[in-house]
């Protein structure tokens, strides 16, 4: 009998999982939070690397207590991290300075010198396959380098942050393919780091990042002093991991071409599998690579429940009044249209933006309107990525969701009516640990000498949908809904200036 863990290490907490492969169940789980550093200036969201690895060390140990004498039968164990985060370590493994974030927008200046230095946005599309947006890593090591030299002066690794921990599991410095196309330093098309997107930050960067591997392959075992802390037996192998994204694909069977995932949390992300490459000439559809061996186009929101949990806090709700809510009020809010662009947004590309609310009036000023509003808003500006995959030919027939908003009957409804295809939760819903628990189980076949062993094999064994949260679209809503699409499209162009003006103003 086997046993593999599975982490989630994301904004504000990990998760730890434990799968019993061989009744395909998760017998154990544990959470614990970390936090954002406060009182940064505006766009700047860090967090200590040390938090990750206290609530990673907590969870594993949490979990671990719960099996009692079976925690000698784990072999395997998985990590999932938020992408983008940049780990800046010095000669020692030693962290020099907080983790800049995913939803870090302080670096539109450095997005700016990177592009003009590869020779613009068709260029950088060219050499790496992405624009060079301030979500992303490249970015953030050029920011060190112009606002705190000092501190660069010091930088000889660069990790992610799903990379730092298997660091402070294994001591090896590791990254693969699928966590790595999210710097904008790699050529998703090839497979390897971009010479050119490196000197346009430094030269010196491409000593400074890890050698890339394959999605199948380990960092090293657990190291021994820290297993016997935790509770683990001796030798428990550390697959390669992965960006949450790229785990949460594996955790809803999203690895091969055809099914189609969307993460409703923190952030927003839709995604599906591709045996090809699948670059984007606008830009707005990330070309990551999978931490399976292919490709994962993906469009990112920076704006999910962080909009939907500040408005039901303002007033006071908890949950079930404010689904109540939202289901008081008919579809399209009576005209009342929320851009949710709180922490600016990434797709449509709006560093700058914040939220706007169209269709105030008597009758929509209130706590009702507001929060149906906010969940729509939040939906409409995920589908505008999920109708940019359409067009690059990844079209959605179903849509397996996960993530706090997954949870919600009524939102999954809109998700559905919004989208216009059937929406379904997973049994499992803690996509990204599940996933880092499979890909462990897949890594450890393989080292086991099974040459044939499919990671495909493992999902279908592993992950199933909930049947009894399948939602169908209304066709009256759906119709009702592109219309309001329109109207959230053009009220997002009509305000991008209005965005840059008022930010000067800060």
């Amino acid at each position: 009998m086997s046993l593999f863990i599975g982490i989630d290490s994301g904004t504000q907490s990990t998760k730890a999982v434990i799968l019993d492969l061989a009744s395909r169940k998760v017998i154990a789980e544990a959470r614990a939070p970390h936090a954002m550093i406060a009182g940064l200036p505006a766009g700047h969201m860090e967090q200590h690397p040390a938090e990750w690895v206290a609530a990673l060390e907590a969870t594993i140990s949490g979990a671990v207590r719960q099996i009692g004498a079976r925690a000698s039968e784990i072999r395997g164990l998985g990590v999932s991290g938020q992408q983008h985060g940049f780990v800046p370590l010095d000669a020692g493994g030693a962290v020099i300075r907080p983790a800049k974030l995913w939803c870090d927008t302080s670096t539109v200046a450095e997005c700016a010198l990177i592009t003009k230095k590869l020779g613009g946005a068709k260029s950088a599309l060219r050499h790496t396959g992405s624009l060079i947006l301030p979500g992303f890593t490249a970015p953030k090591i050029l920011w060190l380098k112009r606002h705190e030299p000092a501190n660069y002066k010091r930088l000889r690794h660069v990790l992610l942050p799903h990379d730092y921990l298997n660091f402070h599991l294994t001591g090896a410095y590791f990254m693969e393919y699928g966590d790595a196309s999210g710097t904008a330093l790699l050529d998703v098309r090839k497979r390897a780091w971009s010479k050119a997107a490196i000197h346009a930050v430094d030269p010196r960067l491409a000593g400074w990042l890890p050698p890339l591997s394959e999605a199948h392959e380990s960092p090293g075992v657990v190291r021994p002093e820290l297993a016997a802390r935790l509770g683990l037996p001796p030798g428990v192998v550390v697959s390669a991991g992965g960006g949450d994204n790229m785990m949460g694909a594996i955790g809803t069977g999203n690895v091969t071409p055809g099914v189609i995932s969307a993460s409703f949390g923190t952030s927003g992300t839709i995604y599906a599998h591709a045996a090809e490459p699948v670059v984007d000439p606008a830009g707005e559809i990330a070309a990551f690579c999978s931490s399976t061996g292919g490709w994962l186009p993906l469009l990112c929101t920076m704006n999910v429940t962080t909009v939907t949990e500040r408005v039901r806090q303002l007033f006071g709700q908890d949950h079930a009044a404010l689904a109540a809510a939202v289901q008081s009020v008919p579809a399209g809010a009576d005209g009342l249209v929320l851009l949710p662009y709180f922490a600016g947004e990434r797709t449509p590309n709006v560093p700058d933006g914040s939220g706007a609310l169209l269709g105030l009036n008597q009758h929509t000023l209130d706590a009702a309107h507001l929060a149906r509003a906010a969940m729509e808003g939040v939906t409409l500006g995920m589908n505008y990525g999920l109708r940019r995959l359409a067009v690059l030919g990844v079209k959605a027939k179903e849509i397996r969701v996960t993530g706090g908003g997954a949870k919600s009957p009524v939102w999954r409804q809109i998700m559905a009516d919004v989208f216009g295809v059937p929406v379904v939760a997973m049994m499992e819903d803690e996509g990204a640990a599940l996933g880092g628990a499979l890909q462990a189980a897949w890594c450890v076949a393989l080292r086991d000498g099974n040459k044939k062993a499919r990671l495909a094999d493992f999902t279908k064994a592993v992950v199933a949908v909930d049947e009894q949260t399948r939602c169908k679209p209304d066709r009256k809503n759906h119709a009702r809904y592109q219309k309001i699409q329109a109207i959230h499209d053009q009220l997002s162009l009509a305000l991008r200036e209005v965005f840059v003006a008022r930010r000067a103003l800060l």
